[in-house]
C-alpha cells in the first residue's frame, strides 16, 4: 500500500504537471521555426559553428560585404527552467530576444549565437540538464562559445568584436571577453554579472561547476562596458550590476538603468535607439 500511495503521489504531484507544462509549450520545431523566420525576414542564414566539445547554431547575414568590427549577440539562457524546481528538457528559448536585438541593431555588422544544447535538431549526448541549469557557465561552455565567436568573426572578416550578452549570455559574454584581446565593446542587457550575488539574492541553489563572470572583472579593467538594467527587473535587479561593478571599477564602465524595460520587455523596441545612445556606431558601419 505505501508503495502505491508513493507512486500515485509521483504521479500526481511530479510527472502529471510537468507532461501537462510541457503540452502546453511549443516544441522544439516550432521553437526553432520561430527563429527561422525572424532571421529569413532579414535574409539572415542558419550557421552551423563545432567546438571541440558541443555544436553552437547561429544565425548572420550572408558573407560578403566586410565591416572590421563585427557585434556578435549572446542569447540568454531559454527555456531552462518549466517552474521552481522543473527542468526544462531542452532549453531552446521560446522568444530568443538576443535575435531579436541583433536584428534590430540599426547600423554596421551583427550575427547570432546561441548556448550550447539550444536549436539542437540532433541529439547531442553532451547535452544534459546540468549545462543548462546549474552549470550553465562552466568552463566548457565558455570556451564553445568562444571558439564559436572565433569562427563567426573570421567568416565576416572583422578585427575587432563588440560582445551584446542578453540575460546568462551577459554572464557567458563577460567572461569570453576576460579571454580575449579583439574586444572593442562589451554590453550586457539584464546580464547575469554576479552570480554569487545573484543566487543570494533569490534565495535558490548555487550554481555549482559554473564559473563567475565577478571573478574575471579585475581583468576587464580596460574593456569599455556598457550593462543595460531593466528599471522593473526583478529577475536581474540592479544590485547584480552594481556587485559586479564593485568588483573592480573599470576605467569605461557604466550601468545604465532603462524606463520601461523588465527582463524581457521591451529591449527589442527600444534596441536601435539604445545603441545609437550607446555610442557604439563607428567609422566602418559602412563598408
Amino acid at each position: 500500500m505505501n508503495a502505491r500511495r508513493a507512486l500515485k503521489h509521483l504521479l500526481t504531484c511530479v510527472l502529471l504537471p510537468m507532461l501537462a507544462a510541457c503540452q502546453s509549450l511549443p516544441d522544439l520545431a516550432v521553437r526553432t521555426n520561430t527563429a527561422q523566420q525572424l532571421a529569413k525576414a532579414k535574409d539572415w542564414q542558419t550557421i552551423t559553428l563545432p567546438s571541440t566539445t558541443f555544436t553552437l547554431q547561429g544565425f548572420g547575414p550572408h558573407p560578403g560585404q566586410t565591416y572590421q568590427t563585427l557585434s556578435i549577440y549572446i542569447e540568454g539562457d531559454g527555456l531552462a527552467w518549466l517552474s521552481a524546481r522543473q527542468p526544462s528538457f531542452d532549453p531552446t528559448p521560446l522568444n530568443p530576444l538576443a535575435l531579436r536585438l541583433a536584428l534590430a541593431q540599426p547600423q554596421g555588422q551583427a550575427a547570432y549565437l546561441a548556448r550550447p544544447c539550444q536549436y539542437q535538431a540532433r541529439p547531442d549526448p553532451l547535452c544534459q540538464m546540468p549545462y543548462w541549469t546549474h552549470t550553465r557557465f562552466a568552463n566548457e561552455t565558455v570556451d564553445a562559445t568562444n571558439q564559436a565567436i572565433s569562427q563567426l568573426k573570421a567568416r565576416y572578416g572583422a578585427t575587432r568584436l563588440i560582445l551584446v550578452g542578453y540575460s546568462g549570455g551577459g554572464a557567458i559574454a563577460t567572461l569570453v571577453a576576460s579571454r580575449r584581446y579583439d574586444i572593442a565593446a562589451l554590453v550586457t542587457v539584464a546580464g547575469n554579472l554576479e552570480t554569487q550575488q545573484w543566487v543570494a539574492h533569490h534565495r535558490i541553489s548555487p550554481l555549482d561547476s559554473s564559473l563567475n563572470p565577478g571573478d574575471v572583472a579585475a581583468s576587464l579593467h580596460n574593456t569599455l562596458q556598457w550593462h543595460l538594467v531593466g528599471q522593473q527587473d526583478a529577475v536581474m535587479p540592479i544590485q547584480i550590476a552594481q556587485a559586479f561593478a564593485q568588483r573592480a571599477p573599470a576605467r569605461q564602465q557604466s550601468i545604465m538603468v532603462i524606463p520601461g524595460t523588465d527582463h524581457s520587455c521591451c529591449w527589442a523596441e527600444q534596441w536601435p535607439e539604445l545603441w545609437r545612445r550607446l555610442g557604439l556606431s563607428t567609422s566602418d558601419d559602412t563598408p
